[in-house]
């Protein structure tokens, strides 16, 4: 119980951190003293649910952005249709290169089950500087991930805008990688234009090299796939 309230009180802090509030703010908004909520932070006592929304809608979170995640087991897709590479995955990471700065942007998926048998419920961050405070990011999403025998589907909503519908579609799911090619659609807001590229999906996070960003870049045989099919496509 102990690491589940501390794992809590981290996040806590971190998304106060990130709104630039104060424990005296947020004790004010919730209606607590400024002790409760260090103490909430520390992992020192448990937060019962109605505070927990409260603590939420304060920080411009979801509930489920603060809540400790359960490790998953053998015993958790005993009955699903998850392919091999998600399967027992609570985080797995993504990247794509960004021509118009010429950086690698960095995406972290975090995973939990849905009452679908070959559905995941996820929580992407996007555009983070520091891995240990990923939630700390330029944009976050929610959404889930559709698995098919030859595809795995992802369907994102930006929290904080709307309007962007953004998806994945991931090929071949099944097979037993350490990443796969997927195609990124969404909507750039610098300037605002749809945009697709190709992504890569890793289970484990990458090297930022020279290496990894001539992956990322389209390719002259990306090019040439281009002109063939008057298509952006992804193998």
């Amino acid at each position: 119980m102990d690491a589940i309230l501390k794992e809590i009180g981290q996040k806590i802090k971190m998304y106060r951190k990130k709104q630039k509030m104060t424990l005296d703010d947020l004790a004010k908004i919730i209606y607590k003293s400024k002790a409760t909520v260090s103490k909430y932070e520390n992992g020192e006592i448990s937060i019962d649910i109605a505070t927990m929304y409260d603590i939420a809608k304060a920080l411009s979170v979801n509930i489920e952005q603060l809540l400790y995640t359960q490790p998953f087991t053998s015993e958790t897709y005993n009955e699903s249709k998850i392919p091999h590479f998600f399967r027992g995955l609570s985080t797995f990471y993504a990247y794509w290169y960004d021509g118009r700065n010429n950086s690698v942007i960095r995406m972290r998926f975090d995973v939990s089950p849905s009452e679908n048998i070959n559905q995941q419920k996820l929580i992407m961050y996007m555009n983070f500087s520091d891995y240990e405070h990923y939630p700390i990011c330029e944009n976050t999403y929610l959404g889930t991930i559709e698995h098919f025998d030859a595809l795995s589907n992802i369907q994102l909503e930006n929290k904080y805008l709307p309007l962007e519908k953004a998806s994945i579609q991931i090929l071949a799911s099944s097979l037993d990688y350490n990443y796969k090619w997927g195609l990124w659609q969404g909507l750039s807001t610098r300037p605002l234009m749809p945009m697709a590229t190709k992504i890569l999906i890793c289970n484990e996070r990458m090297n930022e090299d020279e290496e990894l960003i001539n992956m990322l870049k389209i390719s002259k045989e990306d090019i040439r796939s281009l002109k063939h099919y008057n298509m952006l496509t992804v193998l």
